[in-house]
């Protein structure tokens, strides 16, 4: 049995990552993800009951290593997966990592309820990279198996209790590329008080490979890579 204070399921780390947030960053990847996304690049971190057992003493020994390399706007991110399925473990473990004053952040969908747990979550947490999967609910639903209901309440409520958080949309042709879609995306994150980044992800299946190895059907065969024409057009919609 895991501790679910003490212990996280991991997939993986990066001890030294440039894209998941600012500066030099320790990334986890936690295992685990209730959400079934068709283009999932780490398609491994889907099964809760996987990946590896960590104490949380341990992470926050190996993150110490790196301490060095955070200097500046540098810090840890947890990404999955889903993070926000291990709330109670990433509690204890931001509580210890605040002791030590490094930044902390979070990528997830935030496409669950906001229980006390997760309020208690976002008040450790400097920053969030939330992935909108599709504003359009209808094509979200189709494209990940969930509406997109709660992680709009939740982009509301992080703008709404001033936590900084950068939106990030995959940029997927044939679902996440129409026009009025990322028109309303745009009208959507202008509503929000604390973005301060928005970033287009071209969609890629350097993924497929990971299906393939677990005999799962790769569901995204016949969807094409953006060009980077059409990458140019939805960051001039959105305004970026």
């Amino acid at each position: 049995m895991i501790d679910s204070k003490e212990q996280l399921r991991i997939h993986s780390f990066e001890s030294l990552g440039a894209v998941d947030g600012p500066g030099i960053r320790f990334v986890i990847f936690t295992q685990g993800c209730h959400l079934r996304c068709k283009y999932c690049q780490n398609r491994d971190t889907w099964d809760i009951k996987s990946g590896k057992i960590y104490n949380i003493k341990d992470v926050v020994e190996k993150i110490e290593r790196y301490i060095p390399y955070m200097q500046g706007e540098g810090g840890i991110t947890v990404s999955g997966g889903e993070p926000l399925l291990q709330v109670d473990a990433l509690i204890t473990l931001f509580k210890e990592i605040k002791k030590r004053n490094i930044h902390t952040a979070i990528d997830t969908s935030g496409n669950l309820p906001i229980t006390d747990k997760i309020k208690e979550l976002i008040e450790l947490t400097d920053l969030f990279l939330l992935d909108i999967k599709c504003i359009n609910d209808n094509i979200c639903k189709d494209l990940v198996g969930a509406s997109n209901k709660l992680e709009l309440e939740f982009a509301k409520y992080l703008s709404d209790n001033g936590k900084e958080m950068w939106i990030r949309q995959v940029l997927i042709p044939g679902y996440t590329d129409n026009e009025e879609d990322l028109k309303e995306l745009k009208a959507f994150i202008d509503s929000l008080k604390t973005v301060t980044k928005v970033e287009i992800l071209p969609y890629h299946n350097l993924g497929k490979f990971k299906w393939e190895e677990l005999n799962v059907p790769y569901e995204f065969e016949n969807v094409t890579v953006p060009t980077n024409d059409d990458v140019k057009r939805a960051k001039e919609i959105l305004g970026i």
